[in-house]
């Protein structure tokens, strides 16, 4: 039977234990997503002159991260850009080419503490532009003083994904999954068309932080999704009963679209919102920052309320 974690026993232990149940969640049954991904989308004016200026969309956001059933104050940061892919080979392309495929890149980062240790998290998805097939690939990892854990999903015939963690039991894996719907990939379909975002009854592989974070297996979990819309803003939010876990992203209903906050619920019993991961955007620029490297550039950390 596979071991998974209870996860009301893992927010009250620290990185170096791991308290373990034996229920078995079961695999949800995949829905056809031909809908979601139905037909290739022809970009507009306004995408391209803003996804297509040579700079990336930054924006930062107050984090309040539960973690060992406490919360933890932090920062996150989303950063958008368009890049030349190289499905092939599953790499940003040097240059556009026949073989490239432009996509939109999301590194979504997290940095908290948890006593006298900190926490560094990154997840990296690399989803088409056109909005018409799933992320070429999804990278995760995360760093802490006990160690640290990798997971990496690309794109093939199937779902190829690898990971590597310190936990017994969760080291050096290599599998294959049939292609669903990704959650790491809805963050970056939202940007393109959240009038599409699929809803109702569905089949998701949750986020690979969640399932890292929480020990649940990388798999597709019975969910339902929704979106509730309101005058200047949209809430989308996703429920895995199995897991009792919800995740609420709100966002503009305006183009370019940008995501003003987040919610996560670990415990759905749990009415009292006294242990709810909440993102609270600050401050949202745009920069071609790789360029931004020298000492001279630190203000602009500033600027984004990161330090």
């Amino acid at each position: 039977m596979r071991i998974l974690i209870s996860l009301l026993c893992l927010s009250l232990v620290s990185c170096n234990q791991k308290t373990t149940d034996t229920t078995e969640t079961s695999i949800a049954s995949i829905l056809p997503v031909e809908n979601v991904f139905a037909t290739e989308k022809e970009l507009s004016k306004e995408f391209k002159n803003y996804w297509y200026a040579g700079k990336a969309e930054i924006t930062s956001y107050a984090l309040e991260q539960v973690r060992y059933g406490e919360l933890r104050k932090g920062t996150a940061a989303l950063i958008y850009v368009t890049e030349d892919f190289l499905p092939e080979i599953q790499v940003k392309a040097n240059q556009k080419s026949a073989s490239t495929v432009s996509v939109l890149k999301l590194n979504a980062t997290k940095k908290f503490n948890t006593g006298i240790y900190p926490y560094s998290i990154m997840q990296s998805t690399f989803y088409p532009v056109t909005d018409n097939q799933h992320a070429l690939k999804i990278s995760s990892s995360i760093q802490e003083w006990c160690g640290q854990v990798y997971a990496q999903l690309n794109t093939k015939e199937k779902f190829e994904i690898l990971s590597h963690s310190y936990f017994q039991g969760e080291a050096d894996q290599t599998f294959s999954l049939k292609k669903t719907i990704l959650e790491n990939e809805l963050w970056t379909k939202l940007r393109i068309a959240p009038n599409d975002m699929p809803q109702g009854e569905l089949s998701i592989i949750p986020s690979f932080e969640y399932c890292r974070l929480f020990h649940k297996e990388i798999q597709p979990y019975s969910a339902s999704a929704k979106m509730e819309k309101q005058q200047d803003f949209s809430t989308y939010t996703i429920t895995y009963p199995e897991l009792s876990r919800s995740l609420a992203i709100t966002f503009s209903n305006k183009f370019p679209y940008e995501i003003e906050s987040w919610t996560e619920r670990y415990n759905l019993t749990d009415t009292t919102d006294a242990l709810v991961t909440k993102a609270t955007r600050l401050k949202t620029i745009t920069s071609d920052y790789w360029s931004k490297n020298s000492t001279r550039h630190d203000a602009l950390r500033d600027t984004l309320k990161l330090n």
